[in-house]
């Protein structure tokens, strides 16, 4: 187990070094709280997927573990077995080239949000918001009852559900973080119900391609959100990387264009992961939300006039929300592994949108990722009373804070895709 480790009171010591050598697939080691766990056969088990976990082999992920798990002393329990030794005292407490200093700060405003009840919910402001999404469902059945299925009734309808899908999509995406509910059980319920039963796709996928995304957030390899199928290259790494090599699927100096075209393949990509790894339980909640939509829009539409309602809402959807969540990380850095501290990393690869009415609506609070990615677990209506601390420490540490107006965020998507593509373009030809 890593030789050279010593005993100190029944409690071997290791070495960073020692530590790092455990990245393997088949053997991973990691630290938390200077403690060493062999987690190499526990990832085929972790919940959130052994990618999520195994990213983090062989450095520290104390921060990761905590900002991922409410219930620390519960999860605990099953680290216990695991526990192979622990740091050498000489030993620095982060790995790598992480900012100890700025490390301890970001535990230390943690531990302030958290006195100050931030990271408690506000069981109206849920209620409300799923309130809201049904009455957007049994309005969209209202225009047709009321108006019949012409063109402009039936264009209304999709815009509603549209804007019901789209809302429904942050809903979930907060029981997925675990953000709601104290208890775990009860976040995972209501994620399953929302995203299986109101918005038809798979709880299990999302836990284990958005977990990653968190974990290790633009970082090419670890990041499944920046793995573009060779449809683009992005940053200022890729585009090069691709050129050198002469690799051309697609003509990327054209990428800012025809990315408008495409954001619909996003959703059809969702689609097929979905059919590829979803279990029977979220086959079953995915069969429930068909079965309704069906059942209630097939005596308007006919069944292909159901399936075209249905693909033309999903192509709008897609457009919604594409924009909202990469308008926020691509045109921030996208590179390869840094082994950066969990602020400086999170910072990075995110920036925020202004806030308003509007702002937090339209995009489910994520116009706050920087705070989201920070504290995934805190509710999103706290994350405008996080937001001045965690800017205070960034400017403590200079640490870059990024605030755009919503139509910055959405320019800079193109604005960094044909950047992209020029360094493509000139490493393709010239290099």
């Amino acid at each position: 187990m890593g030789g050279g480790g010593q005993h100190c009171q029944g409690s071997r010591l290791y070495t960073w070094t020692e530590v790092q050598q455990h990245c393997q697939r088949s053997d991973q080691w990691l630290v938390i709280d200077r403690k060493v766990y062999d987690i190499s056969e526990w990832v085929k088990r972790h919940p959130g997927g052994h990618r999520v976990i195994g990213h983090y082999a062989g450095e520290d992920a104390t921060d990761a573990f905590v900002a991922f798990h409410p219930e620390l002393d519960f999860v605990r329990k099953f680290l216990k077995p695991l526990l192979i030794g622990e740091l050498d005292p000489s030993e620095p407490c982060q790995d790598h080239q992480k900012n100890a200093a700025v490390t301890k700060d970001f535990r230390a405003l943690r531990e302030v949000l958290e006195r100050e009840g931030l990271f408690r919910t506000s069981p109206l402001f849920f209620c409300l918001y799923l309130g809201h999404l049904l009455v957007l469902e049994m309005l969209a059945l209202l225009v047709l009852w009321h108006w019949g299925t012409g063109w402009i009734p039936t264009l209304l309808c999709a815009v509603i559900l549209t804007t019901s899908q789209a809302q429904a999509g942050w809903l979930q995406h907060d029981f997925g973080h675990l953000s709601v509910f104290r208890k775990s059980f009860w976040n995972h319920l209501l994620h399953k119900f929302v995203i299986g039963h109101l918005k038809g796709a798979s709880a299990s996928w999302w836990n284990h391609l958005h977990f990653q995304h968190h974990a290790k957030p633009n970082i090419f390899g670890k990041d499944p959100d920046v793995n573009t199928q060779h449809a683009f290259v992005i940053g200022s790494i890729q585009p090069i990387e691709y050129g050198i090599k002469k690799l051309k699927y697609l003509p990327y100096n054209h990428q800012h264009q025809y990315f408008f075209l495409s954001e619909h393949l996003f959703m059809f990509d969702i689609q097929h992961n979905r059919s590829a790894t979803c279990p029977l339980q979220d086959l079953a909640w995915w069969f429930s939300f068909y079965a309704r939509f069906f059942y209630s829009y097939i005596p308007f539409y006919g069944v292909f006039g159901s399936l075209a309602l249905i693909s033309f809402i999903r192509f709008l959807e897609s457009h919604w929300f594409v924009w909202v969540t990469q308008m926020n990380h691509i045109p921030m850095e996208i590179d390869h592994e840094k082994h950066q501290d969990w602020l400086t990393m999170q910072l990075s690869a995110t920036c925020n949108i202004e806030q308003s009415f509007f702002n937090d609506w339209f995009s489910g609070h994520l116009n706050f990722q920087i705070e989201h990615h920070l504290f995934p677990t805190m509710p999103r209506h706290n994350y405008w009373k996080a937001a001045p601390m965690v800017r205070a420490l960034c400017e403590k540490h200079g640490v870059r804070y990024q605030v755009k107006s919503l139509w910055q965020g959405f320019t800079d998507i193109v604005g960094s895709l044909k950047k992209s593509g020029d360094l493509w373009l000139d490493a393709y030809l010239h290099k």
